[in-house]
Formats: C-alpha cells, sequence, structure tokens
C-alpha cells in the first residue's frame, strides 16, 4: 500500500463523513449514507482487495459513529465490508474496454442496494423487530439514497478523474 493512496483514501473518507454528518434523516431517523459514494469512488480508483478491506472497514467504523438508526452501529460494521467487496466483485466483472463513467453510476446503484438491504435488515434483526418495515424502509429510505447515490456518482466521478489525470497520479 502505498501512503499517498491511503491519504486519497482517507480523504474520500473524510468527505464522506462530513456529508453524512450533515443528511437530514427521511425515515425513523434513516438518512442516506453519503459515505457510500466516496467508498465507491475509492474502490473504483484503486481497485486492489487490500485497499477495498482497509477502507470498508475504516469507512464501516466513521459511519458507526455518525449513525442516528437505533442498532445501526452494528449494522454499519457489518454492512460496509459485505457491500465493498460485492461492488469490488462486481467492478471486477465488468470488461477492461467498458468506460468506468457509465459502469460507476450501475455499480453505485447496485453498490447502494445492496447496502441498502443488508443494513436495514441487521438493524431490524439487532432491535428485534423482524416484520413488514423492511419494504417500508427500503422504499423510503433505500431507493431515494439509491437515486441520490447515482447522481453523486454521474457528477463527482469524472471530475475526480479529471483532477488525479491532471495531477498524474496513478488512476486505474
Amino acid at each position: 500500500m502505498k501512503t499517498k493512496d491511503l491519504v486519497l483514501l482517507a480523504l474520500f473518507m473524510g468527505i464522506g463523513a462530513v456529508l453524512h454528518i450533515v443528511a437530514p434523516p427521511i425515515l425513523f431517523g434513516m438518512k442516506p449514507d453519503i459515505m457510500l459514494p466516496m467508498m465507491f469512488l475509492g474502490i473504483l480508483i484503486f481497485p486492489k482487495a487490500n485497499y477495498v478491506l482497509v477502507l470498508s472497514i475504516a469507512t464501516g467504523a466513521i459511519s458507526a459513529l455518525t449513525t442516528s438508526v437505533p442498532g445501526g452501529q452494528i449494522s454499519n460494521f457489518v454492512e460496509k465490508p459485505i457491500t465493498a467487496f460485492v461492488f469490488f466483485g462486481l467492478l471486477m466483472l465488468v470488461p477492461k474496454r467498458l468506460d468506468k463513467k457509465i459502469v460507476a453510476p450501475i455499480l453505485a446503484a447496485i453498490g447502494t442496494i445492496v447496502s441498502g438491504s443488508v443494513f436495514i435488515a441487521m438493524a431490524l434483526f439487532v432491535i428485534g423487530q423482524m416484520g413488514g418495515s423492511f419494504i417500508a424502509l427500503f422504499i423510503g429510505v433505500v431507493l431515494p439514497a439509491t437515486l441520490f447515490n447515482v447522481a453523486f456518482t454521474i457528477i463527482i466521478f469524472p471530475i475526480v478523474k479529471s483532477i488525479l489525470q491532471r495531477s498524474q497520479m496513478a488512476f486505474a
């Protein structure tokens, strides 16, 4: 692992943490996890398993510290590594010739849906409410968060890619 790569990943996590803290709750204290697109951005730029592991654990820890959902602390620690490696696995399956500007929002949508589903299931299990509220939370929180994360990724990914190319930093 290179120090400059880890610093850049930490910068993404820091930006994501600030955005996550200031995001307003949508339903039952749940709010869109804006750290997700920043984690996805880190995986897109540094698609290596060891970076994905470090990034997912750190993102899970920061998300756990900033969550407002009952049971969200445990859910974040479980959900972030699962989501990161699903995203990473799908990224590795995508042919290299496809433009990442097109692939990034599609994978962000899939990753957000995986993340939200695992998070809600874990949170409901932890607080002991295995019931019909999963669907309501999925529709009320995960789907709007998916739309937001896709739009965020469409806007931010080309900007970051351009900055990294101009600064002559490595871009996968």
